[in-house]
């Protein structure tokens, strides 16, 4: 089993959590006038990337709140996890 360190409670089994899709996705500045298939892009369309992935997780079965990692996708390591209120982490 493989402990998530919560910003807000400390480590946690990883069945506490759930993944909430990728970190920093920037809301459309007017989303009024975006078209159906724009919509879909900024819904459905995201990075997949190999290796360290900047990621947002939600601590369901504790304390609720949601919060950003970096997480090597190759190997499932986190490297680093950060409050939203937080800025991105620079990685090497």
């Amino acid at each position: 089993m493989q402990l998530i360190e919560c910003p807000w409670c400390g480590p946690r089994e990883e069945v506490e959590f759930s993944y909430g899709g990728q970190a920093h996705v920037p809301y459309p500045d007017t989303p009024g006038e975006l078209t159906d298939e724009e919509w879909a892009r900024y819904v459905f369309f995201r990075d997949n990337t190999r290796g360290r992935f900047a990621e947002r997780w939600h601590h369901s079965a504790g304390c609720r709140r949601w919060f950003n990692a970096i997480r090597d996708t190759a190997t499932y390591r986190f490297e680093r996890v950060y409050r939203l209120d937080e800025p991105r982490p620079v990685t090497p």
